[in-house]
């Protein structure tokens, strides 16, 4: 009989690891705090990376598979080209890893600790992660077309989050993660041209930001790799000052704004509202909402998965004769 899975089957554990490799999370840790006092940025991309993969056929480390001649990976499809990086930092954890004990921890695995550490080490909330994936044997290219995009709809993004299996408050919560990390102008130039001035009140103070925000992102001619940062206030810092912008109308992406401005913003406008309120009530519900991302499972990896020696190529079989 066909079975079907779901995130609880096969379960995953919180000690998966404690006999085969009980250092794993210290090694994750150790590498994570290197890549984070190197370049704080590093945080922000390994949060995405985490996000980007857990949106393709669950968190399957599939978003780490490199293109091949028979494999077309994650990286180049429109949401993702241009967008992400990380990479070498989970290949340098991987390496520590296959080292310490090979062939045992999944590069899904990998992802899922290093972005609770990140988010950990710029300030943001600890939370137990769950363990025991494996990595798909695929990529889906085109499935990257489920990760929302910065100007996209609301009603589109929640559905995107639905199909998930996350609620509102989810979505409303992991966007949160947007209070690190840096926005490519191509993402962000249809609102700082479009209704920006009307959301945020043109107070001389947001004249000000708008007027940088377009020296570094010209409306037309290129500058479509200029990047500004998502939180203005304290770029580097996991708080809560990301929906302080956007009461005040001054959220970077057209996505994240619509969540307060839009009139179909109900429901949302009142998460936001909470978290720029309570920084306490956002830290829990984002750890919360990372697990339940984190336990969006890839069925099929239980069943024919792996665990990668290389995070960006999948295992090489001997052919069967």
């Amino acid at each position: 009989f066909g079975k079907t899975y779901c995130a609880s089957d096969p379960p995953l554990t919180l000690d998966y690891y404690k006999s085969s490799c009980p250092s794993v999370l210290e090694i994750v840790r150790k590498e994570m705090e290197c890549a984070v006092l190197s370049d704080p940025r590093n945080a922000a991309l390994i949060i995405r990376l985490h996000f980007h993969d857990c949106f393709v056929q669950g968190c399957d480390g599939s978003v780490l598979l490199d293109d091949t001649i028979t494999l077309q990976g994650e990286k180049k499809a429109p949401p993702s080209i241009n967008s992400l990086g990380g990479f070498r930092i989970v290949d340098r954890i991987k390496n520590m890893l296959e080292s310490e004990c090979p062939g045992v921890v999944s590069c899904a695995d990998i992802l899922t600790v290093a972005a609770r550490d990140a988010t950990l080490l710029v300030g943001g909330p600890y939370w137990d992660v769950p363990l025991g994936r494996k990595d798909s044997r695929t990529a889906g290219y085109e499935l990257a077309s489920a990760i929302p995009t910065a100007d996209e709809s609301l009603p589109s993004i929640i559905s995107k989050f639905l199909f998930q299996g996350l609620s509102v408050t989810d979505m409303v919560a992991l966007a949160g993660a947007h209070t690190v990390g840096m926005a490519r102008c191509e993402n962000f130039r249809a609102r700082i041209y479009g209704d920006f001035e009307a959301t945020s009140g043109a107070s001389p103070a947001s004249e000000a930001y708008l007027g940088h925000l377009k020296s570094v992102c010209p409306p037309i001619g290129g500058g479509n790799n200029n990047v500004a940062p998502m939180d203005s206030v304290t770029p580097n810092l996991f708080d809560n000052s990301f929906y302080h912008l956007l009461l005040q109308g001054e959220g970077l992406l057209n996505s994240d704004q619509e969540m307060y401005s839009s009139i179909l913003a109900v429901q949302t406008r009142e998460i936001v509202k909470k978290y720029a309120a309570d920084p306490i009530a956002f830290f829990q519900q984002f750890s919360e909402s990372m697990v339940r991302m984190g336990n969006i499972t890839n069925p099929e990896s239980f069943v024919n998965g792996e665990v990668r020696k290389n995070c960006r190529f999948i295992n090489t079989w001997a052919p069967e004769i």
